[in-house]
């Protein structure tokens, strides 16, 4: 179903030895909203996740469990990062581990085009380096610890003391695509995005980039530099080069010509690795920067960002075993404006599951497939050829709704997207309200308006039920059988996205199936 325009997006890669938590969910069911919406509007759609599974942090909780690195690593993928994926019903097309060969050789193949183009050098280095973030950390994310840390040096974002590190190390001249860069972000505005992302990465390029620490020689869990096997590479620079690993690069030119270059979604605490030193390292090795980085905010639980060591993180499955994965996806990518930071509570994720799933679109879906059983023996009517202002209303609101959905999921405003999608579920609610079938039934000179109504009602869900499909994969797929849809039109997942708004798709005479609730009441504790 390909239309030949390319769609490459990414999540980051994830650290195994942070546990999933719904901010880590969050990234990975909103890219995989955007490449579903992708895959099925007919675009060549690629979505790769994954883990990043080298550098200091790994080695150390490593040796504190008292396993291998790699042995480590194989435990904390195989429970809980592969898991995640089938919880939140994220349909990844590939799934990288730096640890396989396949990343480590063209990572080395990678650097060492760097270091032949003559953009890497050996020099000494002294810093303050955070394991936490596994970074050398700048000034202004350094701050004088309190309590027991007083006196230290301590990570403004970890809050844990600082080491001083002093190594012999290789460098990448970053400082010398500073103006490179400049000129990226003013021809290609939207290269970052939001704005005040785009704002941030702006003003840090224009205050001076200093050359890139590479290599680390202290420790050996990494990917050897393949000129010098005393030092491993720098666990960002192993870490970022997954993204061109995963489609080819080094080894298969095909693939990575047909994929390449990518979107990436990244949390916006790692976006000056994604913006900054990614893109500068591409225009080392000759090769296309990616075509855009959106930085999303954080979930803040309680005003906190959600920190493993300050125990806010909320595991996904406790949420998603009360209220489903399509409530899931559905209320953190429509609740919060994506680029923005958000709060999670559950008072508000009950209250929206109510009113919005419950209420407005499981009812609507209920009592449409509900009346057509009861007034046309389980038969989708025909609209009869008398069509009043208020039906023509509703074909508008849905044309309309698909087009303006389309445009959000193009700025990769998720939640725009579903509001505009959401308009739909107001209007067929409102309609049946206006109309009231149940009266009109009771009426034998009423038929055909009837008839006109309820056709009405379904061929709005059949749009409805497209269009929430990359959200909500679950519901809609039930959604789509009860229709009858499935056998007079085909699989769910192989309706044109982009054409979804279009009327008069679903046929009369299709048989409808009995709909059990598709977001069932819930009770909590």
């Amino acid at each position: 179903m390909s239309n030949g325009r390319s769609f490459y997006i990414t999540t980051p890669i994830y650290y195994p030895s942070d546990l999933p938590h719904i901010g880590h969910g969050y990234t990975s069911v909103a890219v995989d909203t955007l490449a579903r919406w992708h895959r099925q509007a007919g675009d060549d759609t690629w979505m790769l996740t994954g883990t990043d599974e080298h550098g200091q942090k790994m080695l150390r909780a490593a040796a504190a469990n008292g396993v291998t690195p790699q042995e480590w690593v194989d435990k904390l993928v195989t429970q809980s990062w592969f898991p995640l994926l089938d919880t939140l019903g994220v349909a990844n097309d590939d799934f990288i581990r730096t640890t396989q060969a396949r990343h480590e050789e063209r990572v080395q193949q990678f650097v060492q085009a760097l270091f032949d183009r003559g953009y890497i050098y050996a020099g000494e280095y002294e810093a303050l380096y955070c394991v936490g973030c596994e970074e050398f950390k700048p000034e202004a994310e350094i701050v004088d610890g309190t309590g027991a840390f007083e006196g230290l040096k301590v990570c403004a974002i970890h809050s844990k003391p600082l080491e001083l590190l002093q190594e012999k190390n290789y460098f990448f001249k970053l400082s010398e695509f500073g103006d490179r860069l400049l000129e990226l972000y003013k021809t290609v505005p939207d290269f970052v995005r939001p704005d005040s992302a785009r704002n941030e990465v702006v003003s840090f390029v224009k205050s001076g980039l200093k050359d890139l620490s590479i290599s680390r020689s202290a420790f050996d869990w990494g990917i050897r530099v393949p000129w010098d096997d005393s030092h491993v590479i720098y666990v960002w620079v192993d870490a970022l080069l997954n993204y061109a690993t995963a489609v080819g690069y080094g080894t298969d030119p095909e693939q990575f010509a047909r994929r390449w270059p990518a979107y990436h979604v990244v949390g916006k605490d790692i976006l000056r690795f994604h913006a900054v030193i990614w893109p500068a390292m591409l225009m080392a090795a000759g090769l296309d920067v990616p075509r855009g980085v959106f930085a999303h905010g954080w979930l803040l639980v309680g005003g906190e960002k959600m920190s493993k060591s300050k125990l806010t993180g909320i595991a996904p499955n406790e949420i998603t075993d009360v209220f489903g994965s399509d409530a899931y996806r559905f209320y953190f990518l429509s609740a919060i404006a994506f680029g923005q930071d958000g709060s999670f509570s559950w008072e508000d994720l009950s209250a929206r599951y109510q009113a919005e799933l419950a209420n407005g679109f499981g009812n609507l879906a209920s009592r449409t497939i509900a009346m057509i059983e009861r007034y046309f023996e389980g038969i989708v009517p025909p609209a009869g050829h008398e069509l009043t202002d208020v039906d023509r209303a509703v074909q508008t609101v849905v044309a309309q709704a698909a087009a303006d959905a389309d445009a959000e999921m193009e700025r990769f405003r998720i939640d725009e997207a579903i509001g505009a999608i959401w308009r739909i579920v107001d209007e067929l609610n409102g309609y049946i309200t206006v109309n009231e079938p149940w009266a009109l039934a009771k009426d034998d000179a009423q038929r055909e308006r009837l008839g006109t109504v309820l056709y009405t009602a379904a061929e709005g869900l059949r749009a409805l039920t497209v269009l929430l499909s990359p959200v909500m994969p679950v519901a809609t797929e039930k959604l789509w059988v009860a229709l009858g849809a499935a056998e007079s039109l085909g699989r769910l997942q192989d309706q044109p996205l982009r054409e979804a708004g279009a009327w008069g798709v679903l046929r009369p005479g299709t048989n409808v199936n009995g709909l059990s609730p598709l977001f069932p009441r819930v009770e909590q504790a």
